[in-house]
């Protein structure tokens, strides 16, 4: 379990980008971390994997409080960012590498694992290449793997199908799906609604930087009639875009 207790962050005195989040993730779940551009995702993201320090309250994993024990909740934890920052004067498969020994993983594992990991993402023939030569795609698909190769409980995914071609974004469903199904947990951001739609078991929707939903779809929908997930959310976070006028391209 993954549980938020007033997670706050404050950049600045008048800067709330996170404020008083609680939520709780329970195993066996996908949970889909909703919001518009801006709304506090990504931050906390950050927080809950230890790249931003809180303001104040508590990151809890299976009952280890984060700011007692980073290095061992670290080691338990996948995570994709938004955006796949990568060594590119390395080659894929060093990165691999260098990504399995500071998460000590054994090297029959990591050959084992490593080589199911880039046989199904289909970089068996760029793996030994330079990253710089990566499309944005590849570069994508790599930092999924290095994600996964220590076989984590918790994996944590910022927008994780941006960059995906369909047949890699159908795979990474897929391995979330039977993720859970062993008892784990997936945790991703995203604004294809379509996706959180099919396969988020439960989702929050965050905005200017409080939950304003938590719970599943379902319950979603109880709430706000039987409509698509989109048109919920453009309803919950007061979106503008019904009351553009389109008739200027008529």
């Amino acid at each position: 379990m993954i549980e938020l207790i007033n997670l706050t962050k404050r950049f600045a005195e008048n800067v709330v980008a996170v404020d008083h989040v609680n939520l709780e993730i329970e195993d066996g779940k996908i949970f889909g971390f909703l919001g518009p551009n801006g709304a506090g995702k990504t931050t906390t993201i950050n927080m809950i994997t230890g790249l931003y320090k809180p303001t104040s309250g508590r990151i809890i994993y299976d009952g280890m409080e984060f700011q007692k024990e980073p290095i061992k909740i670290k080691k338990l934890i996948g995570f994709v960012p938004d955006e796949p920052f990568l060594f590119e004067k390395i080659t894929g498969i060093s990165y691999l590498n260098f990504i399995s020994d500071v998460f000590e993983v054994p090297l029959d594992e990591r050959k084992k694992r490593g080589e199911w990991l880039i046989k199904t993402f289909k970089l068996e023939n760029s793996i030994s290449n330079p990253i710089s030569t990566y499309s944005h795609g590849m570069k994508q698909k790599l930092t999924l793997i290095a994600a996964l190769i220590h076989n984590p409980k918790f994996w944590i995914l910022d927008e994780p199908i941006v960059g995906l071609d369909p047949e890699s974004a159908f795979i990474l469903k897929n391995l979330m799906k039977k993720h859970v199904e062993a008892g784990n947990i997936v945790f991703f951001s995203t604004h294809i609604m379509e996706i959180a739609e099919k396969i988020c078991d439960e989702i929050a929707i965050i905005d200017k930087g409080k939950i304003i939903f938590d719970g599943s779809i379902n319950e979603l929908r109880k709430l706000k009639g039987d409509k698509s997930l989109e048109q919920i959310f453009l309803e919950v976070t007061n979106s503008e875009s019904e009351k553009i006028d389109f008739s200027y391209l008529d």
